[in-house]
C-alpha cells in the first residue's frame, strides 16, 4: 500500500538526481527536474474531460514546434511505432527509402517487413542524400512513397530534407515520410512549409522528454493516403488518429504521465520559444565542430563524420584516433562522471557520438569537451 510519506520520498528521489548537465547521450537525453516530477501526479480517466482539456492544452505547442497548423498526434509508443505507421498508412505499393546510416536502414526494413516492395538508395555513412540523385531514382522506377531519415542520428548527418521534398513532390503521387527523431525541436521543420506528407519524431530527443512518446503530423495527401490502406492495421491507423484528436482524446489508453511531463515541458519551450531554441542547438553544434578542429590543430587526430553543411546540430559523430577505440574512450569519459555514446553499429568504435541536444547549454557542453580532451590526450 502507498502511503502520503513513500509519495514524498519518490518525489525526493526524482528531485535529488545528479546534476543536470553530465549526460550527453544522442537519446535518451537528460531531463530537467521538473519534468521528471511532472510524472508524479494523480491518475485520471482517460476518457474524461480532464484528459480532453489537458490534450487540448497540448496542440498550440505542438504545432509550433512541428510548425504547422494540422493536428499534431501524441502516440504512446517509441517513435518507430510511427514509422511504422508511416510505411502502413503511406505506402500503396512500393517505397524508395533513402538510405545513409542505421535509422534510415531501420526505416527500409520495416517497409519490407510490412510486405511492401522496397528499394534502398545507399550513400556511405557520413554522406547526405543529394536530391538530384533521389530525383533520378524516382524516373528509374514507379514509386509512391519515400521514406528518409532527416537527423540521422547513428552519423550525425542532416539530410537536405525541404529540397528533397520539392523533387519527391515534383514525381507525381509520391508521398515523403520523413523521421525528423532528432530534428523536431533542435533544427528548423517547416511541416507546411516543405510540404511535408508525414514527419514524426519521438519524446526523448531534442524535446528532453522520457522515452515513450512519438509525435506525428499528416497532411491531406497522407490521410488520404491512410483512408484507403487495407493494411493500416489498428495501433497504428492515422485515420483513427485523427477522428479521436477532433475530440481531443486518443484512440487507445495513453501514457498519461508522459502527457503530463510534455505539458510542462512545452510551456518551458513556449518561454524559450522555438526559434530560440533552435539557435542554442546551432550553438552547441558549432561549439563541438571548432573544438574538433582545435583538437586537430593539436595533433590529436579526430574529425567530423559528416561533412560541413550537412551536420546535424543536435548529434556530433566524431572520428576517433588510432588506439583511441570509441568504446574505451566513453568508458573513460564515464568514470570522470560524464555519459556520450560510442559509434552506432559499424562505426562503434570508429567514432563517439556527442548528443547535444534538449536542455544543455553551450557552458555545459565545454566542460564535457575540456573533460574529453583531456582523456584523448
Amino acid at each position: 500500500m502507498t502511503t502520503p510519506a513513500m509519495l514524498d520520498d519518490q518525489e525526493t528521489l526524482v528531485l535529488k538526481r545528479p546534476r543536470f548537465g553530465r549526460f550527453f547521450l544522442p537519446g535518451p537525453t537528460e531531463v530537467r527536474h521538473e519534468v521528471l516530477a511532472a510524472q508524479l501526479q494523480p491518475m485520471i480517466g482517460h476518457r474524461g474531460k480532464p484528459m480532453e482539456e489537458l490534450i487540448a492544452s497540448l496542440q498550440p505547442g505542438l504545432r509550433d514546434i512541428f510548425r504547422t497548423t494540422r493536428p499534431v498526434y501524441i502516440s504512446s509508443s517509441s517513435a518507430t511505432g510511427l514509422m511504422e505507421a508511416a510505411v502502413r498508412n503511406g505506402v500503396k505499393r512500393r517505397v524508395l527509402s533513402l538510405v545513409n546510416g542505421a535509422f534510415s536502414e531501420r526505416f527500409f526494413r520495416i517497409a519490407e517487413a510490412c510486405g511492401y516492395e522496397a528499394d534502398a538508395l545507399r550513400v556511405p555513412l557520413g554522406q547526405a542524400h543529394e536530391p538530384g540523385a533521389v530525383a533520378d531514382a524516382l524516373r528509374a522506377h514507379d514509386y509512391d512513397a519515400v521514406t528518409v531519415v532527416h537527423s540521422e542520428t547513428s552519423t550525425g548527418v542532416l539530410n537536405p530534407i525541404a529540397d528533397i521534398a520539392r523533387v519527391v513532390h515534383a514525381a507525381g503521387d509520391v508521398v515523403l515520410l520523413v523521421d525528423s527523431v532528432t530534428g523536431i525541436a533542435g533544427t528548423p521543420v517547416e511541416t507546411d512549409g516543405w510540404d511535408l506528407d508525414f514527419v514524426l519524431t519521438g519524446s526523448q530527443k531534442a524535446l528532453a522528454l522520457p522515452p515513450g512518446l512519438a509525435l506525428g503530423v499528416a497532411n491531406d495527401r497522407m490521410l488520404a493516403r491512410a483512408a484507403k490502406a487495407p493494411a493500416r492495421g489498428v495501433y497504428f491507423d492515422l485515420v483513427e488518429f485523427d477522428k479521436y484528436l477532433a475530440k481531443n482524446q486518443t484512440p487507445n489508453t495513453p501514457a498519461l504521465s508522459l502527457f503530463n511531463a510534455l505539458a510542462v515541458q512545452l510551456e518551458y519551450i513556449r518561454s524559450e520559444t522555438i526559434e530560440a531554441r533552435w539557435a542554442r542547438h546551432d550553438a552547441m553544434a558549432r561549439r563541438c565542430w571548432q573544438w574538433v578542429d582545435e583538437m586537430a590543430a593539436r595533433g590529436v587526430a579526430v574529425g567530423m563524420l559528416a561533412r560541413d553543411g550537412f551536420r546535424s546540430p543536435t548529434v556530433s559523430c566524431i572520428t576517433m584516433p588510432d588506439g583511441k577505440p570509441g568504446s574505451a574512450v566513453t568508458k573513460a569519459l564515464a568514470a570522470r562522471g560524464y555519459t556520450i555514446a560510442s559509434g552506432y553499429g559499424e562505426l562503434k568504435d570508429a567514432t563517439i557520438r556527442i548528443g547535444h541536444m534538449g536542455d544543455h547549454t553551450v557552458a555545459e557542453l565545454d566542460a564535457l569537451l575540456a573533460e574529453l580532451a583531456t582523456v584523448l590526450a
